[in-house]
């Protein structure tokens, strides 16, 4: 069964997928990376040159490829799951997991990356809230774990998500 780490921007699904995957001694997969790979740029040209459409056709078809995998531990995209498509391919191969993180902790967090926005007109804070305030039903609808993260350490995450992801396998 794969674990599909889900959340939005800023969340924590590869430095948390990484460590918990190194945990549980499983393979990580980053959806980010994974479309990089595949271009062979990043995935923030593709969205500036090509628009978000081409973007989502192009995650829809990584994320079928995923399902080919067991027992990865992989980190979808922020909007990954605002999709129903992108639900209905990953349900039978795994557990979706929401990182559901505090929205100013998740502020402070892109603002020291530099990431594409949806809302390209609004600041990082607008955009966010935006994106949350609009989609966070389905977040939530499509989660079949949810957890907490945000104010504890990496490690003491890590501990918890095995702990969980143990007793739900």
């Amino acid at each position: 069964m794969n674990i599909y780490l889900s959340g939005l921007i800023g969340s924590g699904k590869t430095t948390i997928g990484l460590e918990l995957a190194e945990e549980l001694k499983r393979p990580f997969y980053d959806l980010d990376r994974e479309m990089d790979k595949i271009l062979g740029y990043s995935f923030h040209k593709l969205v500036k040159e090509d628009g978000w459409v081409v973007f989502r056709e192009l995650e829809y078809s990584i994320c079928k490829n995923f399902t080919d995998h067991e027992n990865a531990i992989i980190g979808l995209g922020g909007g990954t799951v605002r999709y129903k498509w992108n639900i209905d391919v990953l349900r039978g191969s795994g557990k979706i997991v929401f990182l559901e993180t505090p929205i100013d902790e998740l502020i402070r967090r892109v603002t020291l990356s530099d990431r594409p926005r949806v809302h390209p007109e609004t600041t990082i804070a607008e955009d966010i809230s935006k994106i949350w305030n609009s989609y966070k039903d389905l977040y939530y609808d499509s989660a079949d774990i949810i957890y907490k993260t945000g104010n504890k350490s990496l490690e003491l995450e890590v501990a918890e998500l095995k702990e969980i992801i143990n007793g739900n396998s």
